[in-house]
């Protein structure tokens, strides 16, 4: 696993941190270890997968879906920042 930069630095995890175990845990099947580990890791599948399509796919349609799961990813991203950290 690559150490995560800002924790290595400044000893504060990043919104990203867990990413990487959670997404292990994905393609090991064990879905609901992956959601503990790291709450966003399904929306940032989905936004890797849209930014993917948009290479391919410059449409109006592909701009508002990648939009829209880039938003949706980052409130994902910053309520389990909060949650993991706040509560």
């Amino acid at each position: 696993m690559l150490p995560c930069l800002s924790k290595t630095l400044f000893g504060v995890e990043c919104l990203g941190c867990g990413f990487q175990r959670a997404f292990v845990l994905v393609i090991k099947g064990d879905f609901a270890a992956a959601f503990q580990m790291y709450p966003a890791i399904y929306s940032s599948l989905l936004f890797f997968v849209t930014l993917a399509w948009y290479v391919f796919d410059k449409s109006t349609f592909t701009k508002k879906l990648l939009l829209a799961t880039g938003i949706t990813n980052g409130i994902f991203m910053i309520a389990g920042y909060a949650f993991k950290h706040f509560l």
